[in-house]
């Protein structure tokens, strides 16, 4: 069993997908495979069963530098990411919650 580290994305897609679809969206790495990555969901949520996962992998965006004022143009890319889209068919995570404030009001 190969645990991987995925986070939650919090972002307004992936809250329209939790409320509508319940759809989750995490950042994992690059070389997870779907099936770890849904042993790992699965582990770290009790009482959550996966019914399917999709992948993407992001290229990272062209950027432009300099090592100087004329010396050394060129570009460069930033770093792919891969996000994977899982789909519960029982329970539920809390990602979007609302924290409640426990003091009194006076």
């Amino acid at each position: 069993m190969n645990l991987v580290v995925v986070t939650p994305r919090a972002t307004e897609k992936a809250y329209r997908l939790v409320t509508g679809q319940n759809t989750y969206v995490f950042n994992v790495p690059l070389d997870a495979n779907k099936q770890q990555i849904t042993e790992t969901v699965e582990s770290l949520y009790d009482g959550v069963k996966v019914a399917s996962i999709k992948t993407v992998v992001q290229s990272g965006k062209a950027v432009r530098f300099s090592r100087g004022k004329n010396r050394h143009p060129g570009n460069t890319t930033r770093k792919d990411t891969k996000k994977a889209y899982v789909t519960l068919s029982e329970g539920k995570i809390r990602v979007f919650e609302e924290a409640t404030d426990t003091k009194e009001t006076k």
